[in-house]
């Protein structure tokens, strides 16, 4: 009786394995849609992060993006993007990266905070952890 029951509990963990295995990338998919997942391609194909900070992490030369989108909005974002500025380059993005980058933006400004008051940067861009 015994062994009838571990052998129903190991082919039912196997099933319940091979469902989990064949099925994670749907799942993940759903949490993470195709166009945040491009702008994600994009960002990381342009090197942004050389640049730009999400949540904290980052280069220094940029500001950090993680609440840009909820900050400023999609307009003024697409302008930086689009046309670049004095220390930003024009990456020359076509209307769908651009839009895919947006995505990926807005994503990340949805899942996290990163603000740091003025006074707690440092002018070589690092952070000031204690007043004293």
């Amino acid at each position: 009786m015994a062994k009838k029951i571990w052998i129903v509990l190991f082919i039912s963990f196997l099933i319940y394995s091979a469902s989990v295995y064949t099925n994670c990338d749907k799942k993940a998919e759903t949490a993470l849609n195709k166009e945040v997942k491009k702008g994600w391609d994009v960002w990381q194909a342009k090197n942004c992060q050389s640049c730009h900070q999400v949540y904290g992490l980052g280069g220094y030369m940029g500001p950090d993006l993680t609440n840009t989108a909820s900050e400023k909005g999609p307009e003024y974002m697409k302008g930086f993007i689009k046309y670049g500025t004095g220390r930003m380059p024009n990456y020359h993005l076509n209307d769908d990266e651009i839009e895919s980058l947006l995505a990926f933006l807005t994503w990340v400004d949805k899942s996290g905070r990163s603000a740091v008051p003025e006074k707690a940067v440092h002018w070589t861009g690092t952070y000031i952890i204690d007043d004293k």
